[in-house]
C-alpha cells in the first residue's frame, strides 16, 4: 500500500524551477518510493547503492553522466561526491529545470558538495517520515493556531483515542510499518538501527566506536522533549563535550534529531539560551528507550515526553511537507516559566503548550510572560535579536494547548483547547 505524500506537491514546484532537485532524509522514510512515482517514463533511475555502480561514478563521473544522461534519478548521491563539479557543469551549459533528481541520507557527507558545486542550481527539500495526516489520507496545509481552519478540519478527519494516539506514537512515522502490518516493529527498528551505524555512520571518520555512538542515541531518545545539557549528556555517554556536540549534530543533520530553538528578544528577561531536542520518529526513540508496547508507553513515567514529541514532530513535518523552514522556537526562562512551542510568523507569536490530559488547568498561565512584547515600542527592540527581526513591533496571536480534548473549545477570549489529532 502506497501512501500518497504531502511534499509532492513542493518537490513539483522545485523541479520546475531548478535544474538540480535534492530530496534528503533519514533512511527509509521513502525518498527513492516517491520520486520513482513521480518519475515520468523518460527520466533514468540509478542508484549508488550498488558498488558496481558507484564505482563507475566515482571513476568516470563524466562519462557516468553521458551513460545516465539527464533527466535522472540518482539515489543515494553522495556516495559519489565526484559527480557534483559536473552536474554543475552540465546544468550550467544546458540551463534546463528538472534534469538531475538527486537523494541522499547522509547529509552531513552530501551537503558541503552541494554548498560548494550546486549553490543557486538545486532547490533542496527535507523529507522525513510519515504524517499523522498522510497515514490517514489527508492533506492539509502547514499548522497553525488559525481556529476557522481547525473547524473545517474537524468535519474531515476522525477523532482519535488516546489509546490510538500511543499506537501511532508506539509506531512511529516508517513507511515500511504502515504498508505492510506483518513486519515485527521489534525487528525492524533493529535493522534500521544496524544500517544506520554500518552504512552512514562507520563512514564518519570523527565516530570511532559505533557501540558508544549507539548508546549516546539511546541516552538522547531517553531526554527527548528537554533541554540540551551538553555536559550531563558528556557525563553518561563517557565522551566530551566537544564529541557530544559533534555527535547531537550528525543526529540533527541526518534527520534522527531536531533542534527547537529558544524564542529570544531582549524585552523578554533571563531566557534560557541552550535549545531543545526532540527525536523525529517516535518509534525509533520507544525502540532506543525499551518501551515494547502503546501501552505500557502511554502508562509509563515518559508519556508525556512522548506525547509532546510525536506533536512538535507533527507540526515540524507539516511545514517541512510545504518546502517551510518550521517556524517553531520555545521559551523558558530563569524562573522556570516555560511555553512547549511558540510559532513566530509574519510578526505574530503564538504560544502553544502540549498536554496530555483532556482539559489540563491552568495550562496558558505561562502566556503572559509574553505580554511585554505587545506593549513595547519599536525604539525599545535591540537591534542583534531575534532573527533580524527584532526591531518589528511583535503581536501575540491566538494562543493553543494542544490536548485530548473532544473539541475546539476556549480556554478563554484569547486561548483555545485543541485537540492533538487535528494537527
Amino acid at each position: 500500500m502506497y501512501y500518497e505524500r504531502a511534499i509532492e506537491s513542493t518537490i513539483r514546484k522545485i523541479d520546475e524551477t531548478f535544474p538540480v532537485l535534492i530530496v534528503t532524509g533519514p533512511r527509509q522514510v521513502g525518498k527513492t518510493t516517491l520520486l520513482t512515482r513521480l518519475a515520468g517514463e523518460d527520466r533514468k533511475i540509478v542508484s549508488l547503492d550498488n558498488p558496481t555502480i558507484r564505482a563507475f561514478a566515482k571513476s568516470e563521473p563524466e562519462l557516468f553522466l553521458q551513460r545516465y544522461a539527464p533527466p535522472v534519478l540518482i539515489d543515494e548521491v553522495q556516495y559519489a561526491p565526484e559527480l557534483f563539479d559536473y552536474i554543475k557543469i552540465y546544468a550550467d551549459r544546458e540551463k534546463r529545470c528538472g534534469d538531475f533528481w538527486l537523494t541522499g541520507s547522509q547529509t552531513f557527507h552530501m551537503m558541503q558538495h552541494v554548498t560548494e558545486s550546486l549553490a543557486g542550481r538545486a532547490g533542496i527539500v527535507q523529507m522525513l517520515g510519515l504524517s499523522n495526516d498522510e497515514i490517514r489520507g489527508s492533506h492539509f496545509p502547514p499548522f497553525r493556531v488559525d481556529i476557522p481552519e481547525l473547524t473545517n478540519r474537524i468535519s474531515q478527519v476522525p477523532s482519535m483515542s488516546l489509546s490510538e494516539v500511543f499506537t501511532r506514537i508506539f509506531k512511529g512515522s516508517m513507511p515500511r510499518l504502515y504498508e505492510n502490518e506483518n513486519v515485527d516493529q521489534a525487528q525492524y527498528y533493529e535493522s534500521y538501527l544496524d544500517t544506520y551505524l554500518s552504512r552512514d555512520i562507520r563512514s564518519h571518520a570523527q565516530v570511532a566506536d559505533e557501540m558508544t555512538f549507539l548508546n549516546f542515541m539511546t541516552v538522547v531518545a531517553a531526554r527527548t522533549a528537554t533541554n540540551v545539557n551538553y555536559d550531563a549528556l558528556a557525563a553518561e555517554v563517557g565522551v566530551s563535550t566537544t564529541t557530544v556536540r559533534h555527535w547531537l549534530s550528525i543526529l540533527v543533520s541526518s534527520g534522527i534529531v531536531a533542534l527547537i530553538p529558544p524564542f529570544s528578544n531582549n524585552i523578554l528577561k533571563r531566557v534560557i539560551k541552550a535549545p531543545r531536542m526532540y527525536f523525529l520518529d517516535t518509534g525509533l526513540c520507544a525502540h532506543l528507550t525499551r518501551w515494547t508496547s502503546p501501552e505500557t508507553l502511554e502508562a509509563g513515567a515518559m508519556s508525556g515526553e512522548f506525547f509532546e514529541t510525536w506533536v512538535v514532530s507533527e507540526i515540524y513535518k507539516s511545514y517541512l511537507n510545504a518546502g517551510q523552514r518550521p517556524p517553531l522556537y520555545f521559551y523558558r526562562d530563569s524562573n522556570k516559566k516555560e511555553i512547549d512551542v511558540i510559532l513566530y510568523q509574519d510578526g505574530v507569536v503564538t504560544p502553544i503548550e502540549i498536554k496530555k490530559s483532556a482539559s489540563p488547568k491552568n495550562a496558558v498561565r505561562n502566556f503572559s510572560v509574553l505580554r511585554p512584547l505587545e506593549v513595547a515600542s519599536d525604539d525599545d527592540m535591540p537591534e542583534d535579536t531575534f532573527s533580524g527581526a527584532s526591531r518589528l513591533k511583535v503581536q501575540v496571536g491566538t494562543g493553543a494547548v494542544i490536548c485530548m480534548s473532544p473539541d475546539l473549545i476556549p480556554v478563554d477570549r484569547k486561548n483555545w483547547y485543541v485537540p492533538v489529532w487535528l494537527i
